[in-house]
């Protein structure tokens, strides 16, 4: 790994003194694989401190995509700088700004409409990804005839179709109204229920756990089933071997506050907090983050339900 790491940066380095040379491409090449192999992904997700990485993340961004637009079409980059626009999106812009005071309105709402822009980016990147392995499927997309290329996607695709799809219907979300986004939601159904076919295990359960969101604020008509929730439920605590804060936290929001289930919710909420973040080193960083939010909605439940009482306890930032 610290080799790898290593010998991107020398890559990075010797880009700028060899910018005119034909071992430029080379160069940049090996940077990318460096960067995208495997075991590169715990480098932000194994970590303890949110603040760092938090910190870290914009730089690494811009790095990834200096790479990227050296060579547009390496899959390893298009997956890796787009979903770490989501990432940083959801946990260091979007999540911070619903935790603000209801007097920070101004705040909270130019944080958001930040975090859609994010999310917006890092779709296009994932788009063009999609694209260069299946030509004209964006348009098959925006045409509402995926059905043909959908058949053709393969479980190597599932990765890009995940990202994809979670930073489309998350700049969705921010923004209900789009009617842009929202016009796309059958299509975007489609792949990602295509994506469960192909890899149902995909990061232990992370398919399951979207699909409690999914179907818990998606209308029927557009591609939700509560139904399904229960058992999406089910298999992402069982994949995860219940070491996922967010399959606990999503199950909270999209099922107990609808049903003004208070014993739910903070059973739910308890067992996210209850969960030891160093049994499962790889998803560190995102239990800590799922744990600071769980914290956040058990002290201001009294928000969702009618029954709680104000936990005075204070507010849980980073």
């Amino acid at each position: 790994m610290g080799k790898r790491v290593f010998a991107a940066l020398g890559g990075l380095i010797l880009w700028g003194l060899l910018s005119g040379c034909s071992l430029n491409k080379m160069v940049m090449k090996a940077a990318a694989d460096a960067l995208t192999g495997v075991g590169n992904s715990t480098v932000f997700t194994g970590d303890t401190d949110p603040e760092l990485v938090g910190d870290a993340l914009p730089f690494a961004i811009k790095v990834y995509e200096a790479l990227l637009e050296q060579q547009p079409g390496h899959q390893g980059l298009i997956v890796t700088t787009g979903s770490l626009f989501v990432m940083y999106a959801n946990a260091f812009v979007q999540g911070p700004a619903e935790m603000l005071p209801p007097e920070a309105l101004d705040q909270r709402l130019a944080a958001l409409e930040r975090a859609q822009n994010l999310y917006l980016r890092g779709a296009a990147i994932l788009r063009g990804g999609l694209e260069g392995r299946y030509p004209g499927i964006g348009r098959a997309q925006a045409e509402g005839s995926l059905d043909a290329y959908a058949a053709r996607l393969k479980s190597a695709d599932v990765p890009l179709i995940y990202w994809y799809v979670a930073a489309s219907l998350s700049a969705y979300a921010i923004d209900p109204f789009d009617l842009n986004l929202g016009t796309r939601l059958p299509e975007l159904s489609a792949l990602i229920n295509r994506a469960y076919e192909l890899d149902p295990d995909f990061n232990e359960g992370a398919l399951d756990e979207f699909f409690i969101l999914f179907h818990g604020n998606v209308p029927p008509a557009l591609g939700g089933d509560r139904s399904k929730i229960e058992e999406h439920y089910r298999l992402a605590l069982e994949k995860s071997r219940g070491l996922s804060a967010g399959a606990y936290i999503a199950y909270a929001e999209a099922v107990a506050v609808p049903a003004q289930d208070y014993e739910a919710y903070k059973t739910c909420l308890g067992a996210a907090l209850a969960i030891d973040v160093n049994q499962n080193p790889g998803t560190r960083l995102v239990n800590i983050i799922a744990q600071n939010r769980a914290r956040y909605l058990l002290s201001h439940a009294s928000w969702y339900f009618l029954e709680a009482e104000e936990n005075e306890e204070g507010d849980y930032y980073w």
